[in-house]
């Protein structure tokens, strides 16, 4: 198998399995489990597999205080971002609130143009009129009645959260590898969402009582954290960033396919439309190299290829 072949395979294994995030969370939800928990676990899975991959490459764990600075940022972002997703999952559909996440590429772009003075191209502009004409589309719903505003809310917060989270990477000085930067940066997550759990309201942590619960909890920290990570890593290794970025699209596409087979949640052509929209608006903005968008997720490829990889 050649190389470019190699790597799409693993840039599509990677989305698959980042795009089964609604499978675990939402038969979490149903054996009774609140979002936090759901969270709480993933990452601590994550954490735990993640350290022992760094112990069998000898990785350190040292860091400075100006990388522990810069991940405790990521951490706290990734943690918002990751908690106000899964919490979306009450009020929308997983396959809906999977697609509006997907306009982060095209956030990270008018932050940079906003912020730091990077250009927004004709492409740009039309990506932009062309994702919120999408996101009208689902928020309509597919009967055309009016889908949950709470829902829509908490979706956006987390792409906007999720943009300034490769706006970071993309702006600060750190390189480590992917390994030990998403290890650090998780880590930061579950201690936050601990914390976090601690307030009340109907978000403390809750145990896993069942072999259900153990068995999902598992798989949302392996399969798309670890797994997707790992692949991903592999394919921007294979065929860059770009490729494996634009690939990505297969992501809410899983969890839209998720959503219907396995939950019964509605898909109509008006969604449909929607959904590709979304999709179509994304892809220009990442395909297009000159604009902020690729900088952004060119850092986070130069920081995939830091890993240290064993060839066997």
């Amino acid at each position: 198998m050649n190389t470019k072949v190699k790597g799409t395979i693993l840039g599509i294994v990677s989305a698959v399995s980042y795009g089964t995030n609604p499978l675990g969370a939402l038969y979490l939800y149903r054996e009774g489990l609140n979002s936090s928990s759901v969270l709480f676990y993933r990452f601590l899975f994550a954490v735990i597999i993640l350290a022992g991959i760094m112990l069998v490459q000898r990785q350190s764990f040292a860091l400075t205080r100006k990388e522990l600075k810069t991940l405790c940022t990521l951490g706290l972002l990734f943690a918002v971002s990751s908690l106000t997703f899964y919490t979306s999952f009450h009020y929308i559909d997983a396959g809906i609130a999977a697609t509006m996440l997907f306009v982060y590429p095209i956030m990270v772009a008018v932050i940079m143009a906003l912020f730091f003075k990077e250009r927004i191209s004709k492409v740009t502009l039309f990506s932009i009129a062309l994702a919120l004409s999408g996101i009208a589309l689902l928020y309509r719903g597919g009967s055309g009645a009016g889908i949950s505003t709470t829902g829509v809310v908490l979706v956006l917060v987390s792409a906007l959260t999720y943009a300034l989270y490769m706006v970071v990477v993309n702006q600060s000085a750190i390189v480590m590898s992917s390994i030990k930067l998403t290890f650090y940066v998780l880590l930061v997550c579950m201690v936050a969402i601990a914390l976090q759990s601690g307030l009340g309201n109907g978000t403390q942590l809750q145990p896993l009582t069942t072999p259900r619960m153990w068995l999902f909890s598992l798989m949302l920290g392996l399969v798309p954290t670890v797994i997707s990570l790992v692949t991903m890593t592999l394919a921007v290794h294979a065929i860059g960033s770009t490729p494996t970025a634009i690939m990505g699209a297969l992501e809410p596409l899983t969890a839209v396919v998720i959503g219907v087979t396995l939950f019964g949640e509605a898909f109509t052509p008006r969604l449909g439309i929607g959904i590709v929209m979304i999709l179509t608006a994304v892809l220009l903005i990442i395909a297009s190299k000159s604009l902020p968008v690729h900088k952004a997720m060119t850092k986070l490829g130069h920081l995939l290829q830091a890993v240290p990889l064993h060839k066997h």
